[in-house]
């Protein structure tokens, strides 16, 4: 069993029902052919800098590697005895990168910091 998050690239003013939309699009198999979002390829960059998601070792975080990334989303699938460390750094590269962060277990959605209201 695995603790899964994902983090989405999506349009300025996307809600947190359009990130379930687009989650529950994937879950379908609907997925569009186009080119990465920038925002996507430098969170999965920074993120497998830290934590390699291909021949990972065996302190890994990872459930399932190497992690799947599509255009608008990278899904990362954890151990649940990951340090909380790992969770922080998905959190702020989350945040960098300005994606929208979504958790499967509750369906909760959490936008970049840029993005909360002031």
């Amino acid at each position: 069993m695995s603790f899964d998050l994902s983090v989405w690239a999506l349009e300025d003013g996307a809600t947190p029902e359009d990130v379930r939309a687009a989650v529950e699009g994937c879950r379908q198999g609907r997925h569009v052919d186009r080119y990465p979002d920038p925002r996507v390829v430098a969170f999965y960059r920074a993120i497998t800098a830290s934590y390699p998601d291909r021949h990972p070792g065996p302190d890994s975080p990872w459930a399932v590697a190497p992690l799947h990334a599509a255009h608008d989303h990278v899904e990362l699938n954890l151990h649940p005895t990951c340090a909380d460390q790992v969770l922080l750094d998905i959190e702020r590269l989350a945040g960098e990168h300005g994606l929208m962060l979504f958790d499967p277990q509750d369906g909760s959605v959490y936008p970049p910091p840029a993005r909360l209201p002031g």
